[in-house]
């Protein structure tokens, strides 16, 4: 088993079950992360956990929580969970919470994304770095449980109704015109949380004709990966929309934190547009509001966010950066280029069903259809985000960064050269695997082929 500098990544918990971590290693994490919550006078004591429908989720987090019960917390388990679901439970009851999934990777994958009470972030640079220290200490000195030893059971509650009452109140669909609507959950936790958010006759009904795709829960993903962000894996949300006449698509990551989203053509609405869509509908509310957007969001974005009255401020790739940047700036919203969308009345957490919402109100609440709606927002051409798997990284970005001279060159997140015309690329490392990313935007189509292929050929070469 590898050490947990592999597993520990800069905003969480990534690798491969058993070989890269067990049951073991997650106690030592649960008894390591109470140990930081002791140690900095965390309030409240307990800790609530909660994990996606993978197959090791359950035991991994059992583990975990009796790790956390060795340190002297009690703990909440709110069972199955999208990791937003994870984040209300954090913030509406105050308390540091844990969530065991893998989000979008493949099914021998599994991880853990930790929060302080409020749902605030832990990364590299708060806590995350002391608490693999911690944890490894733990398993080098063999204190951690051994495996298969009985775990208490832990106190129970389920907050998914509370969790879809809570974001109807934030964005009131009941008065919007009918939409027929398909959701891909790609066999994740949109499978759960969405029949009781935006069709669970209970909370009142709303106007919306859902049409399911892989709501079954399976973390072995048997219809598609559940990485909207790779085009392969939106195919059957696109031709569902069309057969069934929708008027949009919406197309939710493995642990539902994420939501991408398809016009009625079929073609994808880049999350730059759904990023400026939100933020202008959050704009109305809060005037003169300061809004977070990616590195890499299109250049559309900041300029959308000005022309609404708010101030637009950059943020590095990654959860843990942007939450930490809206609570330094109190910012009402903020958005990256790979469908995360923060809130700040979701305690500057990620929701990719709260953006979905929000989505579903600006094209209900007037007649165009989405793809002329989505169309004010997109100014620019977009690759998307190709990934090249390469051996030597830093000598391949090192490279590319002498082979253009004349762009200006900005490293708070990998590389980006923007151009005078307009054009842009920015190639970084992934932080959850061994790959370099390449986005590229321009002003026409013809200048971000040529840009991209240039780039790529010189990446992959």
């Amino acid at each position: 088993m590898s050490g947990l500098s592999q597993i520990v990544k800069a905003y969480d918990v990534r690798g491969t079950v058993p070989d890269q971590w067990d049951e073991r290693v997650a106690e030592a994490l649960g008894a390591a992360f109470t140990q930081l919550l002791n140690s900095t006078d965390e309030p409240g004591d307990a800790v609530v956990i909660g994990y996606d429908m993978r197959a090791t989720s359950p035991g991994l987090a059992a583990a975990f929580a009796a790790g956390v019960r060795a340190e002297g917390r009690s703990v909440i388990e709110i069972g199955l969970a999208s990791t937003d679901l994870l984040y209300f439970a954090s913030g509406s009851l105050d308390l540091p919470g844990a969530m065991f999934t893998a989000s979008h990777n493949p099914a021998q994958y599994n991880g853990i994304k930790m929060c302080r009470s409020g749902a605030r972030p832990i990364g590299q640079a708060s806590g995350l770095a002391e608490i693999r220290e911690r944890a490894q200490a733990l398993l080098d000195s063999g204190a951690a449980r051994p495996a298969g030893e009985p775990v208490r059971p832990a106190e129970r509650r389920d907050l998914l109704p509370d969790y879809a009452a809570y974001l109807r109140k934030l964005v009131d669909l009941s008065g919007i015109r009918p939409l027929k609507v398909v959701v891909d959950a790609g066999n994740g936790m949109g499978g759960f949380t969405v029949p009781t958010v935006l069709g669970d006759a209970a909370l009142s009904a709303l106007p919306l004709d859902i049409v399911p795709l892989y709501f079954e829960l399976d973390g072995t993903f048997p219809n598609h990966e559940a990485n909207p962000l790779d085009p392969a894996n939106l195919v059957d949300l696109q031709r569902a929309v069309v057969e069934h006449g929708a008027e949009i698509g919406l197309a939710f990551d493995g642990d539902a934190d994420r939501c991408f989203v398809v016009d009625e053509r079929g073609e994808p609405v880049s999350p730059s547009a759904i990023t400026a869509l939100v933020a202008a509908r959050e704009l109305a509310k809060h005037p003169g509001s300061t809004v977070i957007h990616g590195l890499i969001t299109s250049s559309a974005v900041p300029e959308i966010i000005r022309e609404h009255g708010g101030e637009p401020v950059v943020a590095r790739v990654g959860h843990s950066f942007i939450k930490a940047e809206m609570a330094r700036t109190n910012a009402v919203f903020g958005g990256e280029h790979s469908a995360h969308y923060y809130f700040r009345d979701f305690w500057f957490a990620d929701t990719g069903m709260l953006a979905a919402m929000h989505t579903l109100a600006a094209l209900g609440e007037q007649s165009l259809p989405l793809s002329v709606l989505a169309g004010e927002y997109e100014r620019y051409v977009a690759s998307g985000e190709i990934n090249s798997t390469v051996v030597d990284q830093a000598a391949a970005v090192a490279e590319v960064r002498a082979a253009y001279p004349e762009g200006v060159a900005d490293e708070m997140d990998g590389l980006t050269l923007r151009f005078p015309d307009g054009a842009w690329f920015n190639l970084r490392a992934s932080n959850t695997e061994p790959l370099l990313r390449l986005n590229v935007e321009a002003p026409t189509r013809e200048r971000m082929v040529s840009l991209r292929d240039e780039v790529l050929g010189r990446v992959r070469r």
